[in-house]
């Protein structure tokens, strides 16, 4: 234990601090770190180095390169620059490397140099440029501060939602702040900034003027600020060579201290762990790296080579050309546990498991010892807690027999704690690896959840270890295995040294009938790659239809896009593409088309007869069908006309239409039409009543309502119709008009052809027996029996 605790290092009497290796770089560097700027993101993120000529040279004669490497050192991009000079360099929340450039352009690149897009901070910095710019991450995304050659601000509080905003101006600012940063309070983006004596903190409405409280007397400038990883404090560093700690809100000091050294640090760095109460800042120098705090003393280190750090949720990451070391406060679980002569718990379980190792009786000493102050169960959560906070796997392993030991002794200790760190650290420790590059910390690795993991080990390509992890942890397969795969695809269709056919075999051998798995989407990157052959094959193993049609007319292949959407019997998807088609060919090749596709022909008729009639009539002339042509003027005859002649010419149309089709009986159907509209209105004129639009029968039998009987016999004669069915009209007409004696005479102006029953009937219906019992005796045999029974069941009417 001696050995392990000798690279702890106390601040004051409450905390110790520990640096140790995580890899030896072997980047092979050409420049300086102090001649590039240099960018790395947190949670063991990326690092980038573009060298900057622009600093020191107005014309750049080499033009310089933009690399990017794992925070092993690993190469992942190697670009030359070709744009403008760069100002700054910084990572977004999704790992997206932002360039901000003097004349206000952000350029954005992915981990492989690939570019993404890029976007402007505005006019005003585009004609003021840019002095100095920030990125900075919130809850709500990741941010861009500007400072302009006005001395002005512009910020953007998330990239991904670009809104701009110009803060106030700082009054009589001549000259270029000291020092600024940017602070997150009350869920908006403020900027603190200091002019000499001064701090001014602008928000979006105003510029205050603010001071730390409990300041030592005599600081004339502010030459570097520091905020923690969470926002929520500031440390600020002074000409007189104090280190002023507090509240990011500036209304409560924690501590201050001088460290004799009036340079102003290249760096400075908040370096603390969650929930702890201790709080430390690392400031760096060319040679000497300072830890201090709320102690008297502070830490500090000799850097032999060019360092950069990297603020961490739970410490510091320091890189430099040969080494990339951690720097943390030492965890609670791992001081009680390793701390020189602790009596911990934990510390006691550690020893009795190594004991026991050595099959010594010392070994049952110490667990009796744990076991009479009634302490193992947090010895061994001590010793689970302490494995996810060590970088050695030797060690982890020694801490977890530990807790495995003392677990035998407890009759309930719940297993998940212990099994889950199991498989915390084993993942931790796959991603770790020099050739993957990631350096998370347990604490780190908790912040940032497995999925989040998972999306950084697919941005740098790594499929099978992100798959292998998926199916470590057994993930439901639609958030794990899954959307891995369809990650992978996407990448595979931009390998473009690969013919259409092997992507498209390849794609669907691996991916098969894969649940989550959109072969839509991997299409529509195929397409946005301009491999508009392999969209169309990966669509073939889409089942779902209605995902393959919009990518089809989106690739403009139209006619492959119905032939789908007929397949899928979605008769709403049918007609989005026949109207999508309708749009994008000429009227003769869309009809031509659907001529091919007697389903799609169907469809369109059914949306023409209530949307577009007339176009519906142009399929009908385009294939002959002289039928529904017919058929079609027919209606057109009583919907769109008001006229009769209109009307009647319509119903000539429709009868030359009929003979063409060789149907006489619909033809002289229509003419006999035509003949009853033309009489129809000569009737109108004469007679003064409405007859329009009535059928023939309904003509008869308004004639005789009206008195006309001689009229209606002779549009009877002239149209043929049956004598039976003019009887029944005018015995039915006769008897609604209770014209009994107008009846009688008519039932004896001939032999009835319906007979004399349907009197009978007529008769009972308006109630008038005595009407009935007249046509009854005139009833033949067959019949007379329900005659009789007719009238005979009945009461007295009005007869």
């Amino acid at each position: 234990m001696d050995c392990y605790t000798a690279n702890w290092n106390p601040l004051g009497d409450s905390a110790f601090y520990r640096k140790y290796e995580l890899y030896s770089m072997d980047w092979d560097l050409k420049e300086e770190l102090r001649d590039c700027l240099v960018a790395a993101a947190p949670y063991g993120g990326p690092i980038a180095l573009l060298r900057n000529p622009w600093r020191k040279e107005k014309t750049a004669s080499v033009r310089p390169v933009l690399e990017i490497y794992s925070a092993s050192g690993m190469p992942l991009a190697s670009l030359l620059w070709k744009s403008g000079p760069v100002v700054s360099l910084g990572w977004s929340a999704e790992e997206e490397l932002l360039c901000v450039q003097e004349d206000g352009a952000v350029l954005v690149y992915g981990i492989h140099g690939d570019f993404r897009r890029h976007f402007s901070m505005g006019n005003e910095v585009l004609q003021n440029r840019v002095l100095d710019a920030q990125i900075f991450h919130t809850e709500f995304g990741s941010g861009v501060a500007i400072l302009t050659g006005a001395y002005r601000f512009t910020l953007s509080a998330n990239v991904s939602d670009l809104k701009l905003r110009r803060m106030p101006e700082v009054p009589g600012l001549q000259s270029a702040p000291s020092c600024w940063t940017t602070l997150c309070q009350n869920r908006v983006a403020h900027i603190l900034l200091a002019v000499g004596p001064d701090l001014y903190l602008l928000d979006h409405a105003a510029c205050s003027t603010v001071t730390p409280p409990g300041l030592a007397p005599g600081v004339s400038s502010f030459l570097q600020m520091a905020v923690s990883f969470t926002y929520r404090h500031l440390a600020l560093f002074t000409d007189t060579g104090s280190i002023w700690m507090g509240t990011a809100s500036l209304k409560e000091k924690l501590c201050e201290f001088n460290c004799n050294i009036r340079a102003p640090p290249k760096q400075m760095i908040w370096c603390s762990r969650p929930r702890s109460k201790e709080r430390a800042v690392v400031v760096a120098w060319e040679r000497r790296l300072m830890v201090v705090g709320d102690a008297p003393e502070s830490i500090q280190f000799v850097l032999d080579e060019d360092s950069y750090l990297v603020p961490e949720l739970d410490g510091v990451r320091i890189f430099s050309r040969s080494t990339h070391e951690f720097l943390h406060e030492v965890p609670v679980a791992s001081e009680e546990i390793f701390k020189i002569a602790s009596m911990a718990p934990g510390a006691l379980l550690l020893e009795a498991q190594k004991e026991y190792e050595k099959e010594s009786q010392k070994a049952d000493e110490y667990l009796r010892e744990i076991q009479e102050l009634g302490q193992l169960t947090q010895a061994v959560q001590q010793c689970i807690e302490a494995a996810g906070h060590e970088h050695q796997p030797d060690m982890q392993k020694s801490l977890l027999r530990a807790a495995s030991f003392g677990k035998c002794f407890l009759d309930r200790f719940p297993p998940d704690s212990f099994v889950r760190m199991c498989q915390d650290l084993r993942v931790l420790n796959a991603v770790r690896d020099y050739h993957i590059g990631i350096p998370l910390t347990y604490s780190q690795y908790k912040q940032l959840t497995i999925q989040v993991l998972l999306d950084r080990l697919v941005l740098r390509r790594l499929y099978p270890l992100a798959i292998q992890i998926c199916e470590y942890l057994r993930l439901p397969e639609v958030q794990g295995v899954s959307r891995i795969l369809a990650h992978w695809a996407c990448y595979k269709v931009q390998q473009k040294d690969v013919s259409d056919e092997d992507v498209a075999r390849a794609i669907n051998q691996k991916l098969g009938d894969t649940p989550g798995v959109s072969y839509s989407d991997i299409a529509a990157r195929a397409y946005g790659c301009g491999r508009t052959e392999l969209a169309i094959k990966l669509l073939e193993y889409e089942p779902r239809s209605g995902e393959q049609v919009p990518l089809l007319l989106k690739m403009k292949r139209s006619k492959l896009a119905l032939s789908k959407a007929i397949e899928s019997g979605d008769t709403d998807l049918v007609f989005t593409v026949l109207l999508h088609l309708k749009n994008e060919l000429n009227r003769g090749d869309f009809f031509m088309t659907l001529r091919n596709q007697p389903m799609a022909l169907s469809l369109y008729r059914q949306f023409c007869k209530h949307q577009e009639l007339e176009t519906l009539k142009d399929l009908y002339n385009q294939d002959d069908n002289h039928q529904e042509l017919g058929s079609f003027h027919i209606r057109a005859s009583y919907a769109a006309e008001e006229r009769i002649e209109g009307r009647v010419a319509a119903l000539q149309t429709a009868a030359d239409a009929f003979y063409k089709a060789k149907n006489e009986f619909a033809a002289k159907a229509t003419e006999d039409q035509m003949r009853l509209l033309r009489l129809q209105r000569r009737l109108e004129d004469e007679l003064g009543a409405q007859f329009l639009d009535l059928s023939l029968h309904d003509t008869v039998t308004t004639l005789i309502l009206g008195g006309h009987n001689k009229r209606a016999e002779q549009l009877a004669r002239d149209f043929r119709i049956p004598d039976k069915r003019l009887w029944w009209l005018k015995l039915t007409a006769l008897a609604d008009l209770e014209d009994w004696e107008e009846l009688e005479k008519f039932s004896k102006s001939k032999k009835s052809p319906i007979g004399y029953l349907p009197f009978v009937e007529i008769c009972m219906k308006q109630h008038n027996k005595y009407e009935a019992k007249k046509y009854a005796s005139r009833v033949g045999p067959e019949q007379k029996v329900k005659a009789l029974l007719l009238v005979g069941s009945h009461g007295w009417s009005h007869g």
